[in-house]
């Protein structure tokens, strides 16, 4: 996406905020802090509202190690490198983006803030970061892509167990313009995540995150009543199609052969997989364990996207872009990312809690926090552009002293 529209990156961000505070006495109503954003979504929230976004499969093991597992990365600053005008931008599909950042697949906003996905949207739009909507919505794929306007957007598909239905939502997002299809291939059966068994909640039994199946004929034409009659039946057929847990990747084949959008396939850890998904015609992946909601005790993402681009780079497909989910917070973890070979980070919970604080608005300085410290962890590392990142910048914890004379040496 081409566009003249710069969020307040580092250090403009920062003069702004500081100007607000010691002029205006006026401080951040969204905490930068991840963690205080958190805690005061928490007590905003309902509790089984909360539990539903922050939980996690089983003991909840993976979704730690995804945050620690970034600390064995270590950045390595380099100086008078001439960092005054840095580049975030990156390329994806032919299109430009201004940042290597896009607003995760997340469903079910509504529980979170009445806005829901159009408010979440319509913050990205203005700073240009792709906006990922979920099959899982509230708001209609058409009614969030109305709300970005120009800006871009990609649509994320739940595979349904009803392939007509599968075929019917893929075609409803190309005609209302989404530049991408991002198909997750790590949902295919609902996982157990405590904190909503202990409450006994699914959102969706409510009515809520169905609104693109609520919407779409194919599903319309299953039901004996439409779903303003008769929700409970329409929740329950959608309870009966959504996910499909026979699927292949001779599946994805069929799929690939329903669009010319570009298809990112989410949801991968395996290095083998990878070069399935590529070979059964995606353009590209998301190395992804769904923010460890999916399998406790799970491998942490950012441990295997390096094993990822070196088997895809291995086996000729250079060029497939490679994004990355699961873990990150702050600039530094997108950072780290980008360095072992990610082209883009999807940013998930922090601007979800965002929304919930403040609406729209809540998101939008979320991800203006996020951008800031990206570009300055950036600057300060002593690289200029997002295209300079790679793996000699990063010096991995356990090998430090190893690592350490290599420094010494030059190497």
């Amino acid at each position: 996406m081409d566009d003249e529209r710069t969020p307040p990156y580092g250090r403009e961000r920062l003069i702004e905020v500081y100007t607000q505070g010691m002029l205006g006495g006026q401080t951040p109503s969204v905490p930068p802090r991840f963690e205080d954003l958190e805690t005061q979504a928490k007590a905003k929230l309902e509790s089984e509202a909360y539990a539903y976004v922050a939980g996690s499969a089983g003991a909840e093991r993976t979704d730690h190690e995804n945050r620690e597992a970034f600390s064995r990365w270590r950045i390595v600053p380099r100086m008078l490198r001439d960092v005054a005008e840095r580049d975030l931008s990156v390329e994806l599909f032919g299109e430009r983006y201004p940042a290597p950042v896009a607003l995760a697949p997340i469903g079910v906003q509504s529980i979170l803030h009445e806005s829901a996905e159009l408010g979440s949207a319509r913050a990205a739009a203005d700073l240009g970061v792709p906006f990922v909507q979920s099959s899982a919505a509230t708001e209609p794929m058409e009614d969030v892509a109305e709300a970005v306007g120009d800006a871009p957007a990609w649509f994320q598909l739940y595979w349904s167990s009803n392939r007509d239905l599968a075929r019917s939502f893929v075609e409803r997002a190309e005609a209302a313009g989404y530049e991408a299809l991002v198909v997750t291939v790590d949902t295919p059966v609902i996982s157990w995540r405590e904190r909503d068994v202990e409450q006994a909640y699914l959102p969706f039994l409510a009515g809520e995150g169905v609104g693109n199946y609520f919407t779409d004929p194919v599903f319309r034409e299953l039901l004996g009543q439409p779903p303003e009659e008769n929700q409970d039946a329409a929740v329950m057929q959608f309870v009966d199609v959504f996910g499909d847990a026979s699927l292949t990747w001779a599946d994805l084949e069929w799929l690939s052969g329903l669009t010319d959008l570009p298809i990112l396939v989410k949801g991968i850890v395996h290095p083998e997989d990878a070069v399935l998904a590529l070979e059964s015609g995606a353009d590209g992946v998301v190395v992804s364990n769904h923010g460890g909601r999916q399998v406790d005790n799970a491998l942490p993402a950012i441990e295997t996207l390096p094993q990822v681009v070196d088997r895809l780079r291995e086996e000729g497909h250079d060029d497939a872009p490679v994004l990355f989910d699961s873990g990150i917070r702050r600039g530094a973890d997108a950072v780290v990312a980008l360095a072992l070979g990610a082209d883009m980070v999807l940013l998930g919970r922090p601007y979800v809690y965002g929304l919930a604080l403040e609406g729209e608005d809540g998101v939008r300085d979320v991800c203006r926090n996020f951008l800031a410290d990206l570009d300055l962890t950036m600057g300060l590392s002593g690289q200029a552009s997002v295209d300079e990142l790679d793996r000699s910048m990063l010096v991995e914890r356990e090998s430090a002293a190893t690592h350490s004379s290599d420094l010494e040496s030059g190497r």
